[in-house]
């Protein structure tokens, strides 16, 4: 099984929606869940979409939908001119009490489906493909109506599901059907800032150090020390999107004890060092 990281997006509370823009993506990024809904258009290039346990090739044109909690990845080929507009919004919003209302039945149905992976038809494509990108150059109120529009015109289209089956979201500590993992990563939520110690997990489910390890990593395809550093990473992207604050703060912050190795390890996981990422998502990011 491939390691699957957890991504934080720059989505906050006070925000509808947000577009990431990126012309000439260089499809580095591993495969990795977030708790928002997705929805991603890929531009002249091709190669393999990876959404839950679905594995597709794509060309030229990709148009996706994707629920909270989906592992997924496009490995696309770097062609010049490519282009990946991506759309993320939070989960509450179908729980909105709007959504109740009799004329955002087909959104409201279109999100729960979501949770399948949804690709769309070669017609809906083209249509999709050049509003998505008026929306990247739009600002204002006109933003939200035509952010609605799109939802709702993709929820009486034609598609298809990418899963056969509804995707189980949480997909680490659900999955594992084990109260001890679940009550081993709310832990690690809740002190990835401070020294995380084996010993001290393990003791705190009445494990053996060695039996722990064992046991985290058949229930999670991770082993403990990368599921760490995976969340401190994550929790790092965060910061360096919704915040000023700088690279030496955050390492220590999020729990590393050397700027140097935090360097490291991020360009390692991120294919581009904190300073690079915090400048590409400066770029990439509109909020709405």
């Amino acid at each position: 099984m491939r390691e699957i990281q957890k991504e934080i997006t720059p989505l906050s509370d006070n925000d509808l929606f947000i577009v990431l823009d990126h012309p000439s993506a260089k499809f580095d990024y591993p495969i990795h869940y977030h708790s928002d809904y997705e929805i991603n258009l890929v531009i002249d290039t091709y190669g393999k979409r990876i959404i839950g346990d679905s594995e597709e090739d794509f060309s030229m044109l990709d148009l996706v939908m994707i629920g909270p909690n989906i592992p997924h990845a496009w490995q696309g080929k770097v062609v010049e001119g490519n282009h990946v507009v991506t759309i993320q919004f939070s989960e509450k919003l179908q729980n909105s009490p709007i959504l109740g209302k009799r004329l955002f039945s087909h959104i409201k149905s279109l999100l729960y489906e979501a949770q399948r992976g949804i690709c769309f038809s070669e017609e809906v494509k083209i249509e999709m493909k050049e509003r998505i990108l008026k929306l990247t150059k739009m600002q204002g109120f006109q933003t939200v109506l035509e952010f609605f529009s799109i939802l709702h015109d993709l929820s009486i289209s034609n598609r298809r599901f990418l899963m056969d089956n509804r995707y189980d979201s949480q997909a680490i500590v659900r999955t594992s059907k084990s109260r001890r993992i679940a009550k081993v990563c709310d832990f690690i939520e809740k002190n990835y800032g401070n020294q995380i110690k084996l010993s001290e997990v393990a003791e705190m489910v009445n494990m053996s150090e060695s039996a722990f390890s064992h046991f985290f990593k058949k229930k999670t395809n991770c082993t403990f020390i990368d599921y760490v550093i995976s969340l401190r990473i994550a929790k790092a992207c965060q910061m360096l999107t919704e915040t000023t604050q700088t690279i030496t703060e955050i390492c220590f912050y999020c729990g590393f004890n050397n700027q140097s190795n935090f360097i490291r390890i991020f360009k390692k996981r991120k294919g581009l060092t904190p300073s690079e990422y915090r400048t590409l998502i400066e770029q990439m990011l509109i909020k709405y």
